[in-house]
C-alpha cells in the first residue's frame, strides 16, 4: 500500500471510522531538469532571504500573512492544528446527494480510504454497503493543507473514494465563453449523431499514453546515440481556414467505421438533405401457397353445397 497522505477519521453521523489516506492515481509523466547549456551543469532553485541574502534550509523558514505593506503577521504549525474546526481530523460527512447532480468540473483529486485497525472494518463496510444501496454519493467536509475543503465519497469495486471538491464560488462562469448563435442544418446534426455512435465505446481502459511513449523512445535514441525516431506526418490545417462541416463529418464517419473494421460505407449527406429512412414494405396479401390451398378446397364447398340442395 502506497504511504498514507493523512490518518483521521469519517464522521457518519454518531459513526466514527478510522481511516487512512492514500492517492488513488499515479503520474507517470517524465519530468527534465534545468540545465547550463554550455557546461550541463543543473540549475537550482534555491530561497534567499531578501534581508541578508542568506541561503536558509527548510526548518529555517516559517509562514507568514502580509496584513499591509510592510507589514507581516507570523504563523506557526501549531496555530494552525489549534484552530476550532470539526473536520480537522475527521472527514464529516454533511449530506448525501444523486451522483448526477454534482458538476465534473467540480471534481479534482481522488484518494482512497483504507481502515486504519481492525476495529474500522465493520463500521466501513457499512458506509459502503449504505452507499452501494441507496445509489447516492456522500458530501463531506475535510481540512487539509490550512484550508477546509468540500469532499465527494463514492464506492469503486469494495473501497470508498474521496474526491476533492471545489466550492462553488471557485468555479467561473462559462456564459462569456458560449459562441454566438450559429446556424446548423438538420443533416449535420444527424450526421454528428451518427459520429457519435460510430464512436461509441463500452470501456475506455486500452487508451494509452502516446505522448510520453514517443517520448521515451527520443531519449532512448539519444541516450545510445542513435537516429532519432522520424516525424509523425499529416497535414496542418491552416488556423481560421474555413471547412466543409459536412464534409468533414462524413469523413470523420468512414474514418471511425474503419478504425472499428465495421463496414466503412457511408452514404454522402449533403445540407439541406436530411436522410430519409425507408418506409417499411406493405406486406403482401396472400402466398402464393395459401392461394393454391383455397383452391383446392374450393370444390370441396361447392360438392357439399350440391349435396344439401338435392335433399
Amino acid at each position: 500500500m502506497p504511504r498514507p497522505l493523512w490518518t483521521g477519521a469519517i464522521s457518519f453521523g454518531l459513526v466514527t471510522i478510522p481511516i487512512k489516506v492514500v492517492s488513488a492515481t499515479e503520474n507517470h509523466s517524465i519530468s527534465f531538469h534545468q540545465y547550463h547549456r554550455e557546461d550541463m551543469g543543473r540549475i537550482r532553485t534555491r530561497k534567499v532571504c531578501e534581508v541578508d541574502g542568506k541561503v536558509l534550509s527548510q526548518d529555517e523558514i516559517g509562514k507568514g500573512y502580509e496584513v499591509a505593506k510592510d507589514r507581516t503577521v507570523p504563523v506557526t504549525d501549531e496555530e494552525l492544528d489549534r484552530m476550532p474546526l470539526p473536520t480537522a481530523k475527521a472527514i464529516e460527512i454533511v449530506a448525501f446527494v444523486e451522483a448526477d447532480s454534482i458538476d465534473p468540473v467540480r471534481i479534482s483529486e481522488s484518494y482512497y480510504l483504507a481502515v486504519d485497525g481492525q476495529v474500522a472494518a465493520k463500521p466501513y463496510t457499512l458506509l459502503r454497503r449504505a452507499l452501494e444501496r441507496s445509489a447516492k454519493v456522500a458530501v463531506a467536509k475535510f481540512a487539509w493543507h490550512n484550508r477546509e475543503r468540500l469532499g465527494l465519497l463514492r464506492v469503486r469495486d469494495d473501497a470508498i473514494v474521496l474526491h476533492a471538491m471545489r466550492w462553488p464560488d471557485e468555479i467561473r462562469s462559462p456564459e462569456t465563453l458560449a459562441p454566438q448563435e450559429a446556424e446548423l442544418d438538420e443533416g449535420e446534426i444527424e450526421r454528428a449523431v451518427q459520429l457519435t455512435e460510430s464512436m461509441a465505446l463500452d470501456d475506455i481502459s486500452g487508451f494509452r499514453d502516446r505522448y510520453r511513449e514517443a517520448l521515451e523512445e527520443l531519449l532512448a535514441a539519444k541516450s545510445e546515440g542513435k537516429a532519432l525516431p522520424a516525424a509523425a506526418g499529416g497535414e496542418e490545417e491552416e488556423p481560421g481556414k474555413v471547412m466543409d462541416l459536412m464534409a468533414a463529418l462524413n469523413a470523420s464517419v468512414k474514418a471511425a467505421k474503419e478504425t472499428r473494421g465495421e463496414d466503412a460505407t457511408v452514404h454522402e449527406m449533403t445540407p439541406g438533405k436530411p436522410r430519409t429512412r425507408k418506409k417499411a414494405a406493405p406486406a403482401k396479401k396472400e402466398t402464393a401457397a395459401k392461394k393454391t390451398a383455397a383452391a383446392k378446397k374450393q370444390p370441396a364447398r361447392k360438392t357439399a353445397a350440391r349435396k344439401r340442395t338435392a335433399s
